[in-house]
C-alpha cells in the first residue's frame, strides 16, 4: 500500500504545479521597481579609484610609444651598439603598489617635472643599469656579467646620468606637442620606500618599457602621479595632441638651414640648341664645321639647375668670355596649373 502524503506535501505538489503561484513566489524573490538592479550593479574597489579614463591611457601609451624608439635610437648611439627599447604596458595603480613592486637596492630618480606642480619617477632596474655601466667602462663584449646586489657607487651614478639625460631629452620631445616640460632630476635613491612624493594612495600611471641589450634586458618603470597631471587632463581626453604634428621650426634652425644651402654648389647647365645627326655625319665631323638646327637665333636659352629648367636666358660675350644673361624663371607645369585655377576661381 503506498504511503500516505501529509498535508504540507500535499500543497507543496499543489504549488509546483499552479503557474500562478510559481509566479507569485517569483514576484517575491525579485524586488520591486521593474528590471532587475542586480545586473547593472559593476564592481568598485575604493582603494584604487580609476581616475584616468580608458581614452588618457590610449593617449599615454601613444605618447611613449614615439618616445621609445627615439630613446632606443639615442642610447644605441651612446653604447655603440643595437639597444631595442619596447613599451611594454600603461597602467594606473596605487603609489603604494609601485613602490612595493621595486627592487631594493634600485635606481630610483626623483623628476622635478616644472612647469607642472609634483615630480615624476624614473625607476631603472640593476638588471640594466650594471650592463650599461660595464659597457661604458669598457666591457660588455663578452659574457654578461653578475649583477650585484649593492647601491650604485658616485662613478656609477655619474655614468647612468648620461643615461638618464637621454631619457629627459626624449621625454621634452615627446611631450612637445602638450607641454614644454623642464624635467631635471632633483634625487637619486637606492631604496624606493625612502622617497614618498605622494601619498601612499595616491593614482599614478606607470609606463614601463623593456630595454634589452644584446642578450641582457631590464625594465624601466615612468611614474607619474595623476595629480602632477591633472591640469593637463583636458588635453589628454580631447584630440589636442598628436606625437607625429609638424613642428613650427625655431629661427635658429632656419637661419643655420640657410647658411648651409646657400653656400652648397650646384651644376648650372646652359643649352644652346638640340639636332639630329646621323652616326656618319658625326663621324665625319672636322674642326670648321657648322652644325645647322632649327632654333631660331633669338629664341631664349633653357637655364637648368641641377638638370632642372629654372631660367630662360640669352647669349652674349662679357670681358671676351661667353655668357649668359639670365631672364625671367621658367615655371613648372603644376605652378601654371595653379595660377590657372586661382584666376578661374578669383573674384570676377
Amino acid at each position: 500500500m503506498a504511503d500516505v502524503l501529509s498535508q504540507s506535501e500535499v500543497e507543496s505538489l499543489l504549488a509546483a504545479l499552479d503557474p500562478s503561484g510559481a509566479a507569485t513566489q517569483n514576484s517575491r524573490d525579485k524586488p520591486r521597481g521593474g528590471d532587475d538592479p542586480y545586473g547593472q550593479i559593476s564592481v568598485y574597489d575604493f582603494k584604487r579609484p580609476e581616475r584616468v579614463s580608458k581614452e588618457q591611457m590610449r593617449a599615454f601609451h601613444g605618447l611613449h610609444e614615439g618616445f621609445s624608439r627615439e630613446f632606443g635610437a639615442a642610447l644605441s648611439g651612446m653604447l655603440r651598439t643595437i639597444v631595442e627599447v619596447k613599451l611594454i604596458s600603461v597602467d594606473q595603480l596605487t603609489y603604494n603598489e609601485f613602490v612595493f613592486s621595486l627592487e631594493n637596492p634600485t635606481c630610483f630618480n626623483i623628476l622635478k617635472a616644472a612647469p607642472l606642480e609634483g615630480h615624476m619617477i624614473l625607476d631603472l632596474n640593476p638588471s640594466i643599469i650594471f650592463p650599461i655601466v660595464d659597457r661604458l667602462l669598457g666591457g660588455g663584449r663578452t659574457a654578461a656579467p653578475t649583477i650585484p646586489r649593492r647601491p650604485l657607487t658616485e662613478i656609477e651614478l655619474r655614468l647612468v646620468s648620461r643615461m638618464t639625460d637621454l631619457v629627459i631629452d626624449g621625454l621634452k620631445n615627446a611631450w612637445h606637442n602638450v607641454i614644454d616640460l623642464n624635467l631635471s632630476v632633483t634625487q637619486v635613491e637606492s631604496n624606493p620606500q625612502f622617497a614618498q612624493i605622494v601619498p601612499p594612495n595616491e593614482v599614478i600611471v606607470l609606463i614601463s618599457f623593456e630595454i634589452t641589450l644584446g642578450e641582457i634586458r631590464g625594465i624601466m618603470n615612468l611614474c607619474i602621479p595623476y595629480n602632477t597631471i591633472e591640469p593637463l587632463a583636458g588635453k589628454f581626453t580631447a584630440n589636442t595632441w598628436s606625437t607625429y604634428t609638424q613642428k613650427q621650426a625655431e629661427p635658429r634652425q632656419v637661419l643655420n638651414l640657410e647658411t648651409s644651402v646657400s653656400s652648397a654648389g650646384v651644376e648650372l647647365v646652359v643649352y644652346l640648341a638640340d639636332t639630329r645627326l646621323t652616326a656618319g655625319e658625326v663621324m665625319n665631323l672636322a674642326v670648321g664645321d657648322v652644325i645647322v638646327t632649327e632654333k631660331d637665333q633669338q629664341a631664349a636659352l633653357q637655364v637648368c639647375v641641377e638638370g632642372c629648367p629654372k631660367f630662360e636666358g640669352r647669349p652674349g660675350v662679357l670681358k671676351g668670355r661667353k655668357a649668359v644673361r639670365i631672364g625671367k624663371p621658367i615655371l613648372r607645369p603644376e605652378e601654371i596649373v595653379e595660377r590657372k585655377v586661382a584666376a578661374w576661381t578669383g573674384p570676377k
